[in-house]
Formats: structure tokens, C-alpha cells, sequence
């Protein structure tokens, strides 16, 4: 295969859907020589919310730190290839083709889905790359995720919200169950979950596995010294650790707690603090992007990947507490259909009360039309805009140079409006 045959045989893989087990992918790594037993330290981040910067960070900080460093995310924005990366670079085209003819075979035979399939590809990877440290994120959940087969030296899990119901169940504690599952005995294991019922879950798994759970309460070890748009400044004091002024260039207060768990995890893994500010501050050279980044100016226009009622809850307050003073504010909005549309929604009221729905350039999108009735149901004025490129030329347009356009709902949108101001400044 090349690399278009490699996509073209990859993506056809999502009509199966998401099927939880660890079976498929256990074939796939076999067919790959198991590469999963040869990953160096291995670091695994699961959670709802949060996980692309917990992991992007640790990723960044081993990196700094000298380590061949491994980093695998999902999902991409632009390109499938950065959810593989090495050494803070993307997989290259030429080696994504040679896995996938590695793995066709067994990939059919094991009916894999499109995951599992890159999961086998990453792993195999990140063993020819002879990573010493490899930085892995869970896609859905936890136990049965096709990630969830790695030894891991350290377990993160940022926070637990409401998502992926229907697969993981409908209360926290059932969610953070699945999640917690990741926790293994002979690992050390880090959170920032505070809610009761979901947190219960995971003390139960680490005590079930002799594991110490680290806590970290976002107050008690974590201050936010500033918080501005694409410039973040904390200082966090924990489990003998002090570190004053730490620097990212992202938005939103939030994020301060979801860094340090990545400070904590990396200063109790031997990395030096020189290493630890490096890693921080060049975060953005790791390929995180569209978390409240702000892409234009006059007017501020943003794009977000917010994709549930948590984390669209979270950048409203980000905003709100910038203390920043917009004249209006517009959104551009595209939801999956698989969401739970109506909270999203709702999460925005006091913030907009214009809205563009987009359909999103996938079939598991909520279709613009409907979601733009669900807006005007709850009081907002709705556009429907068959694609992002007219929403962007309807909001920017209505906006004067003092509003605020914020783009968010999924990583579909995100990454498509993203593809149009590149090639629009092509």
C-alpha cells in the first residue's frame, strides 16, 4: 500500500463502529510481534476531559528531558498521522503504509475496528523507534479500551464527566469504573477527580491493586497566577514538590490542574525541573491545538474542541473569567450525534445568543438543521449553515472587530475550520 491506499483501507474501518474488548486488538499486536511489551516507560492517561493536555505535556516534559518519547492521542484534527508521533513529530506518511500492509491480514480477519487497528500501528512504531518513554492515551474508556494493554508505570486520569453513555453507562460512578480500570498493580496513579461518586471508583481500584492514588485537588497544591488567552501561569506545591511560575501558552485557568498532574507524575519519574518549564512552554510544538486557540484578531475568533457538556461548560467560564469585556459573541456550532445536544446547548445560554449549526463533515454528525431547532427551543437565534466555511463567512461577518467568534463542539469542526484559515492564507 501507499500512503492514500493506507487511508482509504484505515477509515472504511469506523462502519464498524466501537466495539469494546480487548480481543481484536490482542490479535493485531501479535500479528505486529507484540510491541506492546517493548514501549520503554510507559505513561497512560485516561479520563474524559483533559486528556490531550495531560499527555501532550508529559510528552513534551520526557522529551525535554532527553528521552525518546512517544506520544499517541486521538483524534487528529488535520491529518491522521498526528496521533502518532515521535520525538514531538508525526509518523511519517511512508511508515503508516508500511503497517497497514503489516497488518491487513489480521486486521480483516479480526473484523478490528478503525482504533484497533491504529493502536497495533502506533505500538509497532513506537517499538521500531525504540521509545524509552511512551505517553499513551485511552481512546473511550478504560477497560476495555484497545489501549488498555499496556504495563504502565504511571496512570493519569484528569477528571470524569458525563460522555460516551451509552457504552460506558449513565452515572459518574459507573464511568469511572470503566475508566479506573487502567490502574494496575505496579503502577503509581494520579487524579484530579474530586466529585465523591466518581472518585470512589477509583480508590477502589487502586486499593483493589495496592496502587497509591495521588490526589491533587486543583486548590489546596495548585494556584493560578494568570490566566490569559494563549498564556497560562501556575505554581503548584505537592508531595515535596514546590514550582513557582510555570508557563503555557494555553487557555483557560482548567488547564492549570491538568498540567500539574503532569508535574507531578514527571518530577516523581526523575525528570529535573529545567526539563519540566521546557516541556511546558513548548507544549504547542507537540501538535496541541483548537483548545480555545485563538487562530485571528478583530474580531477574536477561537476554535475549541469541546465536545461534551463539561468541557463546553468549561470554556464559558474560561471566558467569563477573563473579565474581558467582548461586544457580542457568536458560535459557530457542529454537534456528533451521539451527544447528549440538548445540555451542550444549554451550557451556552448567558454566553451567546447567536448561533451558526453547522453539519459536520462525517455521517455521526447531528444534522444543522436539527440542531439549530434544539438552539432556537432554547431561546438562541439559530443559522443553519450547510458547511463551516459559510458559517465562518456569516459569523465574521456579523462580528465588529470588538466580538469574540468561538468555533467549538467537536474535533471535526475544529480541525475542518482550521483547514479552511490555512488555505485561505495560502
Amino acid at each position: 500500500m501507499n500512503y492514500q491506499e493506507s487511508i482509504d483501507f484505515l477509515f472504511p474501518l469506523r462502519r464498524f463502529g466501537i466495539k469494546p474488548g480487548l480481543e481484536r486488538v490482542l490479535r493485531l499486536l501479535d500479528a505486529a510481534g507484540s510491541p506492546q511489551n517493548n514501549l520503554g516507560r510507559v505513561f497512560h492517561i485516561a479520563g474524559t476531559n483533559g486528556k490531550g493536555a495531560v499527555a501532550t505535556a508529559l510528552g513534551s516534559t520526557f522529551a525535554a528531558a532527553g528521552y525518546r518519547t512517544a506520544l499517541y492521542t486521538s483524534p487528529h484534527l488535520r491529518a491522521f498521522t498526528e496521533r502518532i508521533r515521535f520525538g514531538g513529530a508525526c509518523i511519517s506518511r511512508g511508515k503508516v503504509a508500511e503497517y497497514c500492509s503489516l497488518l491487513e491480514k489480521a486486521v480483516g480477519e479480526a473484523q478490528a475496528t478503525f482504533f484497533e487497528a491504529t493502536t497495533a500501528i502506533a505500538f509497532r512504531y513506537f517499538s521500531d523507534m525504540g521509545a524509552e518513554v511512551s505517553v499513551i492515551e485511552t481512546g473511550m474508556g478504560g477497560r476495555l479500551d484497545a489501549t488498555n494493554v499496556v504495563k504502565p508505570e504511571a496512570v493519569l486520569v484528569p477528571s470524569i464527566g458525563k460522555d460516551h453513555t451509552a457504552w460506558l453507562g449513565d452515572s459518574l460512578a459507573e464511568i469511572a469504573a470503566e475508566k479506573a480500570a487502567v490502574i494496575k498493580r505496579g503502577s503509581k496513579a494520579y487524579t484530579a477527580v474530586t466529585d465523591p461518586e466518581a472518585l470512589r471508583p477509583l480508590r477502589e481500584r487502586a486499593a483493589a491493586e495496592d496502587v497509591h492514588l495521588a490526589l491533587l485537588d486543583g486548590t489546596d497544591c495548585c494556584r493560578v497566577d494568570r490566566a490569559e488567552i494563549g498564556d497560562l501561569r501556575f505554581s503548584l506545591r505537592a508531595a515535596g514538590l514546590s514550582m513557582d511560575d510555570l508557563r503555557a501558552p494555553l487557555t483557560g485557568a482548567f488547564q492549570a490542574t491538568n498540567l500539574s498532574l503532569a508535574v507531578l507524575a514527571a518530577h516523581e519519574a526523575g525528570v529535573e525541573e529545567r526539563a519540566v518549564r521546557r516541556g511546558l512552554e513548548t507544549m504547542l510544538e507537540s501538535g496541541y491545538r483548537a483548545r480555545l486557540e485563538r487562530v485571528a484578531r478583530r474580531p477574536d475568533l477561537l476554535v475549541d474542541v469541546s465536545h461534551n457538556p463539561d468541557g463546553i461548560r468549561r470554556s464559558v467560564e474560561t471566558f467569563r473569567a477573563q473579565g474581558r469585556e467582548f461586544g457580542e459573541t457568536y458560535v459557530i456550532l457542529g454537534l456528533a450525534g451521539d451527544k447528549d445536544a440538548a445540555e451542550m446547548v444549554r451550557a451556552l445560554k448567558g454566553f451567546t445568543r447567536t448561533v451558526f449549526t453547522v453539519n459536520l463533515s462525517t455521517d455521526r454528525g447531528l444534522p444543522a438543521p436539527v440542531l439549530g431547532e434544539l438552539c432556537r427551543r432554547e431561546g438562541f437565534h439559530a443559522t443553519v449553515c450547510d458547511t463551516a466555511a459559510e458559517a465562518l463567512r456569516q459569523a465574521l461577518g456579523a462580528a465588529g472587530h470588538s466580538d469574540l467568534v468561538l468555533v467549538t463542539g467537536s474535533f471535526y469542526l475544529a480541525g475542518e475550520v482550521l483547514g479552511i484559515l490555512e488555505r485561505g492564507a495560502s
